[in-house]
């Protein structure tokens, strides 16, 4: 039978056991926090972003010191060096919530760290608070301290109401940092779970404050330092790469892809997802594979990828910049910058150079009928002493003044035609073929009186000119080295010129007895700049194709009846 003192002893001697345990448990878990974080600070280096690095820095810094002045209050041999060491603790523990704010702020791409204004609010309450504490032996508004027995023989802290004031204040900022990160790790399209899961150690502790406060068999001290020590951990050794991406992601609403350095996909911002959906759940497999024409323009320089999306047509200057972890390149982040009223802007200005080019040259082109009249005119005259041969360059001077208004109000307008009126055609298929240098050729017009056309009448006296102009010279039988000067005296070709209107009355034509156009060449006469001609322009048949554009009218190169080439222009 065993005495009853001896299993008092029994039991006193598994109590002291079990407190010995429990004693044993706090002062390894600060202390291993301490020394985790401090063996971090240095891992700290490996990160790319200067205020991201700067901010996790100075947090590992005071959660160390911080959890190593619970190690002390824990352990050190005299009440008085444990009181001093709470109040260290409680000092650098309030310190680092600045650089929690810090970091969080950095790390999401905010500039709130930046902010003068909330640091030096920041810096007074941090001064305010301390001083509160450092002097709590005076008014204990902060806390009384007790030596206690439970769960194990310690300076038990029985707190104050200025103690849970500035902790509620304490929280509510870390919470602050908490939805900053929220937010990111929700905005970013990449498996943010685990950086997730590891900030969210940062916060359990909590859950041990609270419960020290209403359990005996709990410390009532802070905890948080232990979440920033199994963080620091997470992060530098298990999920760094995405730890990265998810900083450089979320700084920008630009898509951002991520491949290593064979050029498989590692990951993703959720507008590139919307930009190229092919990559979802495609990690690990070859970007050119997913999207080829994005790893294609990654090694091209200052390269525009044009992607159509809900938006329309949009375009994306392609940037690609070595990915880092520990100063080693492991892969390569793809940024696509939006450029599209750029690009569009660029593309407005190509095309109005371009237009200014072929105005100059049309103007060139088709200042030559009237001019040639003019001179050959000139020539007639002083050779005959015959002033009647001026009335024509009258007509011709004007002429050219009228082209050239023309042309500049096309310039300035475009090709488009806000009026129209009736316009005779049998009248001004006549009048415009007295501009045109061809004595030897002649003009047959096949329409009755009456018939009229909706039409800018200038912009169809310059249709039927270059028509006719058209006609003659690629029916020359003239040798090349002939100069216009030439044209006048001699004629140019006997060539006939056709106008009339098409059988179902839908339109007119203009045709010709020539050498005609070959079946090959009947769609590109009609491209700027073409010409079968020697001496030719290439202009003449663009500009004719221009202003039945503008007209909203069709026109299609046919053969002739009489073999010759026919211009058959649709109105209806």
């Amino acid at each position: 039978m065993i005495p009853a003192n001896s299993g008092l002893r029994l039991v006193r001697m598994l109590s002291l056991s079990s407190q010995s345990a429990l004693y044993g448990a706090y002062v390894f878990a600060f202390a291993a926090a301490a020394v985790v974080c401090f063996a971090m600070v240095p891992q700290a280096r490996r990160i790319e972003h200067e205020e991201t690095r700067r901010g996790l820095f100075w947090l590992l810094v005071t959660s160390g010191g911080w959890a190593a002045a619970h190690v002390g209050y824990l352990t050190l041999p005299t009440i008085g060096l444990r009181y001093g060491s709470y109040v260290l603790g409680l000092v650098v523990g309030i310190a680092s919530v600045g650089p929690w704010l810090y970091f969080c702020s950095a790390y999401t791409g905010r500039s709130i760290h930046r902010d003068p204004a909330i640091r030096r609010a920041f810096l007074v309450v941090f001064l305010v608070i301390v001083g509160v504490k450092l002097t709590n032996p005076i008014h204990q508004w902060y806390f009384v301290a007790e030596w206690a027995t439970e769960p194990f023989a310690y300076l038990e802290m029985r707190h104050r109401a200025f103690h849970w004031i500035v902790m509620g204040l304490a929280y509510a900022l870390a919470f602050v940092g908490f939805f900053m990160l929220f937010e990111l790790f929700v905005r970013v399209n990449s498996d943010t779970r685990p950086l997730f899961v590891l900030i969210g150690l940062t916060g359990i502790p909590v859950v041990l404050d609270v419960a020290g406060a209403v359990s005996p068999n709990i410390l009532d001290i802070t905890y948080s330092s232990i979440g920033v020590a199994a963080f620091s951990v997470g992060v530098f050794s298990l999920y760094f790469d995405q730890f990265q991406f998810v900083r450089v992601a979320g700084e920008t609403t630009d898509p951002i892809v991520v491949v290593d350095e064979s050029g498989d996909l590692r990951d993703y911002n959720q507008r590139a997802a919307e930009l190229f959906p092919e990559l979802s759940n495609s990690i690990d497999e070859p970007l050119s594979t997913l999207a080829p024409d994005l790893a294609a323009a990654i090694d091209e320089q200052d390269s525009i990828l044009q992607l159509e999306d809900s938006d329309g047509t949009r375009y994306y200057n392609v940037s690609s910049n070595p990915f880092m972890t520990g100063g080693a390149q492991t892969g390569r982040s793809i940024v696509l910058t939006d450029v599209t009223h750029r690009e569009q802007y660029r593309q407005e200005l190509e095309t109005k150079n371009q237009k200014l080019e072929q105005f100059a040259s049309i103007v060139s082109h088709d200042l030559r009928n009237p001019l040639q009249v003019a001179k050959g005119r000139v020539e007639l005259a002083i050779e005959d002493q015959d002033v009647k041969h001026l009335e024509p360059v009258v007509r011709a001077h004007k002429r050219m003044e009228q082209l050239i208004e023309e042309m500049l109000t096309l310039a300035r307008e475009g090709v488009a035609i806000d009026e129209t009126e009736a316009v005779d055609l049998r009248r001004l298929a006549e009048q415009s073929w007295e501009m045109v240098a061809a004595t030897d050729a002649s003009l047959s017009v096949d329409i009755g009186d009456g018939t009229t056309v909706s039409a800018d009448p200038e912009r169809l006296q310059q249709l039927f000119e270059n028509l006719f102009r058209n006609a003659v010279e690629h029916s020359s039988t003239s040798p090349p080295s002939q100069t216009p000067e030439d044209a006048v005296e001699h004629g140019g070709s006997d060539v006939v010129v056709t106008v009339g209107v098409l059988a179902d009355g839908a339109g007119f034509y203009v045709e010709d007895n020539g050498p005609g156009i070959p079946p090959d060449d009947r769609e590109q006469i009609f491209e700027t700049g073409y010409t079968t001609s020697e001496g030719g322009t290439g202009f003449g048949l663009a500009i004719v194709s221009e202003i039945v554009d503008a007209h909203g009218w069709d026109i299609r190169a046919v053969e002739g009846s009489a073999g010759g080439a026919r211009f058959e222009i649709r109105t209806e």
